[in-house]
C-alpha cells in the first residue's frame, strides 16, 4: 500500500508547519524537473532557482519523506568512504576535488539557515567516540588527513576529555570536529522547499513518477499528468525503487533505526552531554545519538540490510542506549521507527549522466545529511556548464553488488558481521 503521509517519528510530530501541496495534473513545462523532495533534490532545486531557473519537483508522498526527514540530524563530516580510499583509487587530482568538498556541506547548511532564517535547531560539535585503541588509532590519523584537507577545528579527546564531553564510561577517548553539529533535519529540508518556492519553485506531492521518457526534452510522467524538461534530475535515493533498474543494480537500501526519549529535565540532559554535541562511535554497525531542541535523548543504529521494517524498533535499540547511559535505564521511549539510506558497494557517492539529460545523485552510504547539500550544489553547477566538480564524482567507480539484486543482501551481512566481529574483539 502506498503510503501518504509521514511515519510517525519525533520528527514528523515536531515539524514546522507546511502547506499541503497538490499532486501534479495535466502538463506542463519547466527548465528542470526534480524527482524526490528530499534533500538532495530540494537543495539542486534551491541552487537552481537562485541562478533563475524553472524548476519543478515531484514527490511520491511529502517533502522529507525518506531519508531526509526520518535520519540521525547529525552534521557529519567527509564521506563514508574516507578521502584516502579516494586518493588511493583516483589519483592526486580528483582527490583534491573531492577532499575539497568533503566538509561543504556542514558549511551550506549553516548558509541556508541563516540566509532563509531556517528554524532546524542547529548546533555545533560532533564527536567521534573511540571503543578502543584500534579506533582512537584511527581518528589521529583521521585528524591528520582532514587537515590536510583544510579541515582545522578538530580535537583528539583522551579518556579524560571525552568524559567531559560525553558522561558514559564506554570510550577510551575521540575527537572532537566542531565543524560538525546537529539540526532537527525534518525542519531543515521543509524549510529548504519553503525558500524555494519563495523563488517561485513549484512542488508537487503524491506525485509518484511512473516512467521517464528520454530524449532530447525528457518527459516525466505520473499518474495524472506529466513534465516536459530540460534536464531532469533523478534524486529519490533509497525511495526510488525501480524507476531506473540501472541505478538499483548499483545500490542496496538499508534501514537504520531510531528511537527519542521523553523530554529529560535540564539536570539529567546537561549531565549526560554537558555541551550538547552530537555523538556517534566508531563501530562498523554504529550508534549515534543526540538531545533534540526539547531535551529529549534520540539515538539510533541498528543496520538492517534490505530496508525491511523491524516489529519493535525499540527493542532493538533501547539495550544500546541503556550500555551507554545507564541513567536512561527507567526512561519511557515516545517515539520509534526507521528509516532507509542507500548502502554503495565502495561506500562512496554516486552521481552521473544518463543520456545527455538525465542526471542522478545516490548512495551516501550513511553520510547524506551533508554530502547531499554538496550534491545539489554540483548538480546545479554542472547544468549551468560547470563540470569539473561533477565529473570528479562521476569518474568514482559504480560497482554493481556481487551475485546482482539476489544476493546482496546476503554477502553484505556476512561482510556486516565480519566487522562487528572485530568491533567486539577490538582488531
Amino acid at each position: 500500500m502506498l503510503e501518504t503521509q509521514h511515519t510517525t517519528s519525533y520528527y514528523a510530530a515536531s515539524a514546522n508547519p507546511s502547506p499541503a501541496r497538490p499532486a501534479l495534473q495535466g502538463s506542463s513545462e519547466t527548465d528542470v524537473c526534480v524527482i524526490g523532495a528530499g534533500f538532495t533534490g530540494i537543495s539542486a532545486a534551491l541552487h537552481l532557482a537562485e541562478q533563475g531557473f524553472r524548476v519543478t519537483v515531484l514527490e511520491a508522498v511529502q517533502v522529507g519523506f525518506g531519508a531526509s526527514g526520518r535520519n540521525g540530524g547529525q552534521i557529519v563530516n567527509s564521506y563514508s568512504r574516507d578521502i584516502d580510499v579516494i586518493e588511493r583509487t583516483l589519483g592526486a587530482e580528483q582527490a583534491r576535488l573531492l577532499g575539497d568538498m568533503a566538509f561543504e556541506g556542514g558549511r551550506i547548511i549553516r548558509e541556508r539557515v541563516a540566509r532563509y532564517g531556517i528554524d532546524c535547531d542547529l548546533k555545533d560539535g560532533g564527536v567521534f567516540a573511540a571503543l578502543n585503541g584500534n579506533h582512537m588509532k584511527h581518528l589521529e590519523a583521521q585528524k591528520k588527513l582532514w587537515e590536510r584537507y583544510g579541515n582545522t577545528q578538530l580535537e583528539l579527546l583522551d579518556e579524560r576529555r571525552i568524559r567531559e564531553v560525553v558522561n558514559t564510561d564506554i570510550y577510551t577517548g575521540g575527537m572532537l570536529d566542531m565543524s560538525g553539529g546537529h539540526i532537527h533535519p525534518l525542519n531543515l529540508v521543509l524549510g529548504e522547499a519553503a525558500a524555494f518556492e519563495s523563488l517561485g519553485g513549484i512542488i508537487h506531492e503524491h506525485s509518484p513518477v511512473t516512467r521517464i521518457d528520454q530524449g532530447s526534452r525528457p518527459v516525466v510522467h505520473t499518474a495524472e499528468g506529466q513534465v516536459k524538461a530540460r534536464y531532469v534530475i533523478v534524486a529519490g535515493n533509497a525511495y526510488l525503487g525501480n524507476l531506473l533498474p540501472q541505478l538499483a543494480a548499483k545500490s542496496m537500501p538499508c534501514g537504520t533505526q531510531v528511537i527519542t526519549t521523553e523530554p529529560l529535565s535540564e539536570e539529567l540532559a546537561s549531565s549526560l552531554l554537558p555541551q550538547d554535541y552530537c555523538v556517534e562511535d566508531c563501530a562498523y554497525l554504529l550508534d549515534y545519538y543526540r538531545l533534540s531542541g526539547d531535551r529529549r535523548m534520540i539515538f539510533g543504529g541498528g543496520v538492517v540490510y534490505g530496508a525491511r521494517d523491524p516489529s519493535n524498533i525499540e527493542a532493538l535499540i533501547r539495550p544500546n542506549l541503556i550500555k551507554t547511559f545507564p541513567q536512561l535505564k527507567d526512561v519511557k521511549i515516545d517515539y520509534a521507527w526507521t528509516g532507509n539510506f542507500l548502502l554503495t558497494l565502495s561506500r562512496l557517492p554516486q552521481m552521473g549522466r544518463i543520456g545527455n539529460n538525465i542526471y542522478y545523485s545516490q548512495g551516501c552510504s550513511g553520510h547524506g545529511v551533508t554530502f547531499t547539500h554538496v550534491a545539489g550544489r554540483v548538480l546545479a553547477e554542472v547544468l549551468r556548464g560547470q563540470a569539473e566538480r561533477f565529473d570528479a564524482f562521476a569518474a568514482l567507480p559504480h560497482y554493481p553488488f556481487p551475485g546482482g539484486r539476489l544476493f546482496r543482501i546476503p554477502f553484505t551481512a556476512i561482510g556486516a558481521w565480519y566487522y562487528q566481529m572485530r568491533d567486539k574483539l577490538g582488531i
